[in-house]
């Protein structure tokens, strides 16, 4: 009778809201349109043919495709997942703990830590755009955000659960179970695939295209100040060569790339994808992340390795090569050379990744959760310190 009951009230869509409290939007987030049952997004960007633009950095640039299509209630849900410390073993940890949305989804951290505080190897990355990147870790091991998420999830340095901890935690929960019967009509339980599509659906609606530099890009010229003009002209040059890997509109061209980055304290060489591919070429290598918002979410590169985003432009300008540790032989990226840059351009390209942030599509933090745990969106002991500040 009860199964019945429920069967019934799912139908009805009144099951989550009716007996829990809790119920999931049926609108999409800003920047997306209800289309065929899925959210899609609408960007001026996508008026644009990239194969057609002028040039290296070309403002009128199209965007690559990216993960949209989902509903509503799935990202809705997803919202409620990712601020949970209910998805770690001890309930400490929330995925917004590593990527915390007033740092640009990234943690201000030189180097994450997990359960009990144990340190990483690397930074958490920003998740703005994070829909549009083919590869995922900073050694691109992971192909999708559902790989990319079970990585965190399980490892037993950072969030530590395993797959049926997860599981059995969510279908102990009455109210994520009247949600996930609601995101995912049909099914009759909380299923692994179901809990990564959610989180999934909400990493994907994370947007961040609304910044003065696109103002500028669609055609409002005062968007920008003269300084930060300047900047953008220095980013695109053949001379400072900026836009090459990191190109308008994602700014990043999603490729691996050797630049020869010195690891902070005298730490060993980080291999980077060599680890993860088997291939000594890539020894080194880390993936182009995107520069949106960049200016929030010091420390800079994948293990925090300059504190301030000056010192990191400043790091391309000092020659090709000239932070390789003795007896490494990297296969630095034909990009890095010796662009030799006077202090006021170093000045003006700072200037300019400034006018890259936007958080106008900031998505609401859960003021309660479904688990009955306070949601956990931050790591206080990530002090400003660690920013070199």
């Amino acid at each position: 009778m009860g199964q019945l009951l429920r069967v019934t009230l799912v139908a009805a869509g009144l099951y989550c809201s009716a007996a829990f409290g809790f119920t999931l939007s049926t609108t999409c987030p800003p920047g997306f349109e209800l289309e065929r049952g899925g959210c899609f997004l609408r960007s001026l960007y996508r008026q644009y043919d990239s194969l057609q633009s002028a040039g290296v950095g070309g403002l009128k640039s199209g965007l690559p495709a990216l993960r949209e299509g989902f509903t509503p209630q799935q990202i809705d849900l997803g919202r409620y997942l990712f601020f949970d410390p209910l998805l770690s073993a001890d309930h400490s940890l929330s995925c917004a703990s590593c990527h915390q949305p007033q740092l640009g989804f990234a943690d201000g951290r030189a180097r994450s830590a997990g359960v009990g505080g144990e340190l990483l190897e690397r930074s958490a990355p920003s998740l703005w755009n994070v829909a549009f990147q083919r590869r995922l870790f900073w050694d691109a091991r992971a192909d999708s955000l559902e790989a990319q998420m079970q990585g965190p999830l399980y490892d037993p340095r950072e969030m530590a659960t395993t797959p049926a901890s997860l599981l059995e935690a969510l279908r102990a929960s009455a109210a994520y179970r009247a949600l996930f019967a609601t995101a995912f009509p049909g099914t009759d339980t909380i299923v692994l695939a179901s809990v990564y599509t959610a989180l999934a659906a909400f990493e994907s609606s994370l947007i961040s295209l609304n910044s003065r530099y696109d103002l500028y890009a669609h055609g409002a010229a005062g968007a920008l100040s003269d300084r930060e003009k300047e900047g953008l002209n220095v980013f695109r040059s053949f001379v400072a060569r900026c836009a090459e890997c990191h190109t308008p509109p994602l700014f990043s061209n999603q490729q691996l790339a050797v630049i020869g980055v010195p690891e902070a304290d005298g730490a060993p060489l980080d291999p980077g994808a060599q680890r993860a591919t088997g291939d000594a070429s890539l020894r080194g290598a880390f993936r182009v992340p995107s520069l949106r918002n960049v200016a929030l979410t010091a420390p800079y590169m994948h293990a925090g390795n300059f504190a301030t985003l000056r010192a990191a432009v400043a790091f391309y300008n000092g020659g090709r090569g000239h932070a390789v540790p003795a007896g490494e032989q990297l296969n630095i990226h034909w990009h890095i050379w010796n662009p030799r840059l006077s202090d006021e351009e170093v000045d003006r390209l700072v200037d300019f990744l400034g006018a890259l942030s936007d958080q106008s599509f900031m998505p609401q933090v859960p003021a309660q959760l479904p688990s009955g745990l306070p949601p956990v969106h931050n790591r206080p002991e990530a002090a400003a310190g660690s920013q070199g500040e």
